[in-house]
């Protein structure tokens, strides 16, 4: 688990390719983007380019995504200390560090065993620490944890999972990648009554399809 001078010096130049060229702003982010060492959840024949903003496949044909997506969809969140943060799909672990590292309370879920067995691992050997890791079908949410304050869902959904929104406290945000397969909107959606929410649209993505049973 080596994590030398050169990788915290390419981190301090993507953090500051992130803040010019992305246009990525929240102190926050980029702290916690320049913190986690990204190429420790990545195959080490990748390592050399971890810090590009690039994508790299991962096990179970997902992909780990690119820098600028995590510190985008992150900044959205708009997530102040010690918030609930509900995400669905853990994958490699990634994006969790990121968000342990803004100081949210992260409950996570992964619905491929393999990816669950991974990021587990991986958290253990960083010292790392959601509050809850759960193996499951991220549609259903955790009710049984709920409300939150923040919900991102970090693949992308043929349509919109509501079960999700219900689990929102009042003036909590959901971001979310909604569309089909070859491409989606990246939304953040701001519940503001109990029923009533507010959707703001953010531009074309293109994230691996969310699994599970999209009737709910």
């Amino acid at each position: 688990m080596h994590d030398s001078f050169v990788h915290k010096g390419k981190r301090k130049i993507l953090v500051e390719y992130l803040r010019h060229k992305i246009g990525i702003s929240d102190e926050n982010v980029l702290s916690a983007m320049s913190e986690v060492p990204r190429h420790l959840f990545i195959e080490s024949i990748f390592e050399d380019l971890a810090y590009e903003d690039r994508a790299f496949p991962i096990l179970s044909h997902q992909t780990i995504s690119h820098p600028s997506t995590v510190a985008e969809q992150s900044e959205l969140l708009q997530i102040r200390p010690g918030e609930k943060v509900l995400e669905i799909g853990t994958g490699c672990g990634y994006q969790t560090a990121v968000l342990i590292a803004m100081k949210a309370l992260v409950y996570t879920v992964e619905r491929q065993k393999d990816l669950f067995d991974f990021s587990k691992k991986k958290f253990r050997e960083l010292h790392l620490s959601p509050k809850f890791q759960s193996f499951g079908d991220g549609f259903a949410g955790l009710p049984t944890f709920a409300p939150f304050d923040k919900i991102i869902v970090t693949c992308g959904a043929s349509v919109l999972p509501t079960e999700l929104l219900k689990q929102l406290n009042i003036g909590g945000k959901m971001v979310i990648p909604l569309g089909p397969t070859d491409e989606q909107i990246l939304y953040r959606f701001t519940k503001t009554a109990p029923t009533q929410f507010e959707k703001e649209e953010f531009g074309a993505y293109k994230f691996v399809p969310m699994l599970g049973d999209t009737n709910h």
